[in-house]
């Protein structure tokens, strides 16, 4: 198994990476950025084993980047909600994004549009060479030209 750390490197991205670089992380961010809250909700939406969810999503607590706390429903239930940090992904995951829609993408990609209803944020990703920056509140995803949308 690789190590966690990344002893002797003095780099912000090696840092970054002992936090959210491990295989499902940046995936369950992205999910609570589409509005996830809940244990179930990321397992169904990754198909993660449950174990390996309940490690990332510990450990993504205990770095800051998620909080969990009582679901209003049921006090033994708990949601994850992101946290400042856990909100300052976007940037990188959209980052990413952008670059998978360039080289990797089978598909055309997710399009953004302003938000005209009160409805919570569904994503948060500001498009390259955008004539005006959005904020988190007027913007969502929406399927492409040639895209289904999720069921």
């Amino acid at each position: 198994m690789l190590k966690r750390d990344y002893e002797g490197q003095v780099c912000s991205i090696a840092r970054a990476l002992e936090i959210v670089g491990e295989r499902w992380t940046l995936l369950i961010v992205r999910d609570a950025l589409l509005g996830v809250r809940r244990f179930d909700g990321f397992q169904r939406s990754l198909g993660i084993a449950r174990n390996v969810l309940s490690d990332r999503l510990g450990r993504l607590v205990e770095a800051g980047v998620l909080v969990r706390v009582p679901t209003t429903e049921r006090a033994d239930r708990f949601e994850y909600r992101l946290t400042e940090q856990g909100r300052g992904l976007a940037v990188a995951l959209t980052a990413l994004r952008e670059w998978g829609d360039r080289y990797l993408a089978d598909e055309p990609p997710l399009l953004l549009r302003r938000r005209s209803d009160g409805h919570p944020v569904v994503t948060a990703f500001v498009p390259a060479g955008a004539a005006e920056v959005l904020t988190l509140a007027e913007v969502e995803a929406v399927p492409g030209p040639g895209r289904r949308p999720r069921a």
